[in-house]
This record gives structure tokens, C-alpha cells and sequence, in this order.
């Protein structure tokens, strides 16, 4: 596999009982890229997504995470060096702030887990002397997804996913955490995989779109050439009714 590729998926299937999940997808994201999973709901974006970090394993096929073959990787390893946002954020209620966001560099026995928590407040816009020692539950819906990305950055990951991060936010709040999404992205030049179900988000924050529907990827394009020049019908269908159609 080419240097440049971060993230790759060969032929991956996977089935729960009767139901197709994925079938023969392949995905590559380059390193520094961000490609963004849009479909819709069961259109395989989250199971193609946590396959890269082992919380789903595929049927059939191959999962390359820098050129490792992550069935060959213990999954507790891979999920410490990739970071990880769930749509809910998955902070722990009984841990304050900072140790939330220490977590991974604690597990990973980093001698300054602290001060790396610190740092990835800082990042993404929380003053640590002011927000550390809180609870979970004493913050915003926004607040929290906060430090949910916070958590993900602290062991300084070059990979991050994130599955639907900013979905359940209201749109100013949505708005004010996507720009500090592409700061920090640029910044520390990551490889970002992300699930959404908003085109207008998908198109605002990814290099790369690749479309969902049915287990299938239908399309794999930049923003402006999806608009210009959509693959399939269902691709036309879905900026249709987002009124992205060129």
C-alpha cells in the first residue's frame, strides 16, 4: 500500500443475520485527508467506519489502518493510536473533564497525561483552568462534544474518527464546532474519517465525499465534482433533496 494512504478497505462485507450491512466495499483515505461517509440511515456509514478501529469486525475482505492489516493488530492497541468520537461523545459520567480526556494517554502510560489533556482543551476551544474539574454533566450539549474531541486528540493520534460528532447539536452550536473541526484538523494535519448525514456538513468539512446506500459505495468524489457530475441516481437523488443539485 502507497505511503500516502492512511485508511484502506478492500472488498469488505458484513452481514448481521438477514441483513446486508456492507458488500465488496472499498474506501482509501490519504493521509492528512478527510473523506466523509454520507448515505442514509443503514446505509453501512458506522459499521464501514468501526471496522478501522476492530469494534466491528467484517465478514469478508481487508481493513488496512498505515498499511497494517488490523485482523493482525490487537484491537485494544489499534483503538489507544486511533482516535475516537462516538455520536453520544461516551464520556464517562463519573470522571471529571481533565481525567476524561486523559484517558488514552493514562492507558498508554504517558508520563504527562495531564498536561496532554490540557493541550487538547486548549485545541478545540476549552480553557482547562475553568473546565478540568467539572463534571460531564455540568456541560452543554456543545461543551461536551468538545471534549469528546478533546479526548480523541490528547495521545496525538495522526488518525481520527468520528461518527456523526456534531448530529445532535443545535445549529449555532453545530456551526461553531465544525469551524473548530477545520482549524484543528488543519492544524495537526490528521487523517479524518467522518459519519454524517448532512451533506451541506460533509461538503463544508471533507476533501472527499463518498456516498452510502445500501452497503455500497455509490460514489468517491471531491465536493464540487459530486455536484457537478453525480455517478448514480441515487447520488442525483440525495443532492436533490439536500438542494445541492448543480
Amino acid at each position: 500500500m502507497p505511503d500516502s494512504i492512511a485508511l484502506a478497505a478492500r472488498e469488505v462485507s458484513k452481514r448481521y443475520g438477514a441483513v446486508t450491512a456492507l458488500e465488496r466495499v472499498s474506501l482509501e483515505v490519504r493521509r492528512g485527508e478527510c473523506v466523509a461517509l454520507i448515505g442514509e440511515s443503514g446505509s453501512g456509514k458506522t459499521t464501514l467506519l468501526r471496522c478501522f478501529n476492530r469494534l466491528t469486525d467484517p465478514d469478508r475482505g481487508v481493513v488496512l489502518v498505515d498499511g497494517e492489516d488490523v485482523a493482525a493488530v490487537d484491537p485494544v492497541a489499534l483503538r489507544r493510536r486511533v482516535g475516537y468520537v462516538p455520536q453520544d461523545g461516551g464520556l464517562l459520567p463519573h470522571w471529571r473533564v481533565r481525567r476524561n480526556v486523559a484517558l488514552v494517554p493514562w492507558l498508554r502510560g504517558l508520563a504527562d497525561a495531564q498536561a496532554l489533556a490540557d493541550r487538547a482543551l486548549e485545541l478545540v476551544g476549552l480553557e482547562p483552568a475553568a473546565m478540568a474539574e467539572r463534571w460531564p454533566r455540568e456541560l452543554s450539549g456543545g461543551q461536551r462534544q468538545r471534549v469528546a474531541v478533546a479526548r480523541a486528540l490528547a495521545a496525538g493520534p495522526d488518525i481520527v474518527l468520528l461518527d456523526e460528532p456534531f448530529g445532535a447539536l443545535d445549529a449555532i452550536t453545530r456551526a461553531d464546532l465544525q469551524g473548530t473541526f477545520l482549524d484543528v484538523r488543519r492544524d495537526l494535519a490528521l487523517t479524518t474519517l467522518l459519519v454524517t448525514h448532512d451533506l451541506a456538513e460533509a461538503f463544508l468539512l471533507a476533501d472527499r465525499v463518498a456516498v452510502m446506500h445500501l452497503g455500497h459505495v455509490e460514489q468517491v468524489a471531491p465536493p464540487a465534482e459530486l455536484r457537478a457530475a453525480p455517478a448514480t441516481p441515487y447520488v442525483r437523488a440525495l443532492l436533490a433533496r439536500a438542494r445541492m443539485v448543480a
